[in-house]
């Protein structure tokens, strides 16, 4: 009876976390986006939202349900439907991608979009590193899709990754600061979540680790590299391009 005690108490555990996940994801997104674009219409704020993005909000709204979808299947042991679904999150995801570089690169190279006194070609490697994490995210959680604790792991993750464009859009702290809010708090709730599941577990899931690392190591990494010559360089290049 011991031994299937401390067998369950780690998956009831998990079942918890990600449930709070699949609550707290949607709603941090909703409340991002609320008066800037789900609700502009109840508030007196000039609208940024052109074609492309409204394409993208509905592609990343179902990227968001297909989160909270996929969870719930999990819960309710619905594992046949939840894999099925899971070859359609493939198709979701590059379409995520694409509509998510796409805009980013009509706002900040098109026409010129960034927070006061940011340079648009710097603030580009923000959406950029942002899809880039994702990226790696799903496609490690497609490559241990057959190994529970490592994949759900990364599909938290990839939660995780999309948090800094909502909490960017949150006013809790004053503009100076806005930057180390929206990307140090998915950073140490990551970091936080990792020790949780380690005592849960009694030892360190290393891709899970990896993962939580990556998410740290861009806190600093973004603003050192986004004003490097090297990637003004590159970006000027693509605008010219454009």
């Amino acid at each position: 009876m011991a031994a299937n005690v401390s067998v369950l108490a780690p998956r009831l555990a998990e079942k918890k976390l990600f449930l709070a996940a699949a609550i707290a994801f949607p709603l941090i997104v909703l409340i991002g986006y609320f008066r800037s674009y789900y609700f502009s219409f109840l508030f007196d704020v000039p609208s940024v939202a052109n074609r492309l993005v409204h394409i993208h909000a509905v592609v990343m709204s179902g990227w968001v349900l297909y989160f909270v979808m996929q969870t719930f299947l999990i819960r309710t042991k619905n594992i046949k439907l939840h894999m099925t679904m899971g070859l359609g999150g493939v198709v979701l995801e590059f379409i995520v991608v694409v509509t998510g570089l796409a805009t980013a690169y009509d706002a900040q190279l098109v026409r010129g979009a960034a927070p006061p006194g940011a340079n648009p070609h710097a603030f580009f490697l923000l959406p950029v590193s942002d899809m880039l994490l994702f990226v790696i995210f799903f496609a490690g959680a497609i490559y241990y899709r057959k190994k529970p604790t490592e994949h759900k792991s990364l599909m938290l993750l990839t939660a995780i990754a999309f948090l800094p464009a909502a909490l960017f859009r949150i006013p809790a702290v004053p503009p100076e600061y806005a930057m180390l809010w929206a990307f140090g708090t998915p950073a140490a709730l990551a970091a936080g979540i990792l020790a949780w599941h380690t005592k849960k577990h009694g030892r360190l899931n290393r891709v899970f680790a990896l993962g939580v690392a990556l998410v740290i190591a861009a806190v600093p990494l973004r603003p050192f590299l986004m004003e490097t010559e090297m990637w003004l360089s590159f970006v000027g290049s693509l605008a010219g391009r454009g």
